[in-house]
């Protein structure tokens, strides 16, 4: 699960691709200057790739292996990135589905890490073939991706690409909703849900080193002690159906200053019985469905706040972009955060981590090898 909008509708085959994603977020770049699309003096590019497209909405059956898919041409702010490493998210599953509309057909795949070898005409200063980069962006289901390159970047000395994948979408995530969703304070009693998943994980090491006290929930007994490793201080299991009791216990029967909430439609109202006075129920993704439509009034009782939050609406600005970054890499780095990787699948078997993330039986980034 994870925080993400709709900004980035496409990838989509063989529809263009939006040249908006380079126009409307402020590259690190001079002014449009057209020059011919520069690639690799070393070697020539295929026409062709391995790749991933979905041409109709369902299952994981709709996830189709092609060997013969175009490689991209790169628009005016793109990069050319030969994927050495692809991540999968709960939110691809929502664009299978069509739980989020989108036209197809389209090619999954919300990051990636990898080698640049093609420079867009213009807005793509900064870069040079042969650099290792991790993007977001469209298209990552696939051996090569055009990424918006207001949305790469260059990859520390001491980060591995396959960690920089695994952590660049959820933890940003995970910081956003913590430092603009909803401000935790050190001592502040919060509620997590799905406290193993992929932006969960990321949520409990945060709040851990934040001074927070976190209660977390997961959907199994196996992963209880996955959880306090984390950082959880209090773990409830779902099923057992003691959530509220316990928060009601630690907090003196006041309620959590935040509940993050990425289930949805199955515990929305819950979260919201949960939050305090002047809390804030975040709400940041549809594992159980899209929350349904409540009265506003509600939040009058306890003068709550509710947040449906967008990654991408935090990171705009390059500016914005990069400040999140370099603390998402100080922390794997300095603070030395557990990047965790549930498990790499052959890109062919793209179908089979998707049938796995659906499961909620996962712990961890789910990563596909092109």
């Amino acid at each position: 699960m994870s925080v993400l909008p709709r900004l980035f509708p496409r990838n989509i085959l063989p529809l263009p691709r939006l040249a908006a994603i380079g126009s409307h977020l402020s590259p690190p770049t001079t002014p449009f200057q057209p020059t011919n699309i520069r690639k690799m003096s070393t070697q020539s590019l295929p026409k062709t790739m391995h790749g991933v497209q979905v041409s109709k909405t369902g299952g994981p059956e709709v996830l189709e292996y092609k060997t013969d898919l175009p490689t991209p041409t790169l628009l005016a702010g793109e990069l050319l990135i030969r994927n050495s490493i692809i991540g999968i998210n709960y939110i691809d599953t929502y664009f299978r589905t069509g739980l989020y509309p989108s036209p197809k057909p389209e090619i999954l795949g919300r990051e990636a890490a990898g080698e640049v070898v093609a420079l867009g005409p213009s807005g793509v200063e900064g870069f040079k073939e042969g650099d290792r980069v991790v993007w977001m962006g469209n298209g990552g289901y696939a051996e090569y991706t055009a990424a918006p390159a207001a949305k790469t970047l260059k990859v520390p000395d001491g980060i591995s690409s396959e960690d920089a994948c695994a952590a660049i979408l959820q933890g940003l995530t995970a910081i956003t909703l913590v430092e603009e969703a909803h401000k935790v304070e050190s001592g502040d009693w919060v509620l997590v849900l799905a406290a193993t998943g992929g932006v969960g994980g990321w949520l409990c090491q945060i709040l851990r080193a934040k001074g927070a006290h976190t209660i977390g929930t997961v959907g199994s007994e196996a992963k209880v002690e996955e959880a306090k490793r984390l950082g959880a201080e209090v773990v409830v299991v779902e099923e057992q159906g003691r959530v509220e009791e316990v928060v009601k216990e630690k907090t003196g029967g006041l309620g959590v200053r935040a509940v993050f909430d990425g289930v949805g439609k199955a515990t929305f109202e819950r979260s919201l019985e949960l939050v305090a006075r002047k809390g804030t129920v975040v709400s940041f993704g549809n594992a159980s469905g899209a929350v349904e439509p409540f009265s506003i009034s509600k939040l009058s009782a306890k003068n709550v706040k509710v947040a449906r939050p967008s990654l991408y609406n935090y990171i705009y600005t390059r500016g914005e972009y990069e400040k999140y970054a370099d603390e998402l890499f100080r922390l794997m780095t300095d603070e030395k955060f557990d990047v965790r990787t549930h498990k790499t699948y052959p890109l062919k078997d793209v179908a089979q981590a998707h049938q796995d993330i659906e499961s909620r039986k996962t712990m961890g980034k789910l990563l596909l090898s092109p």
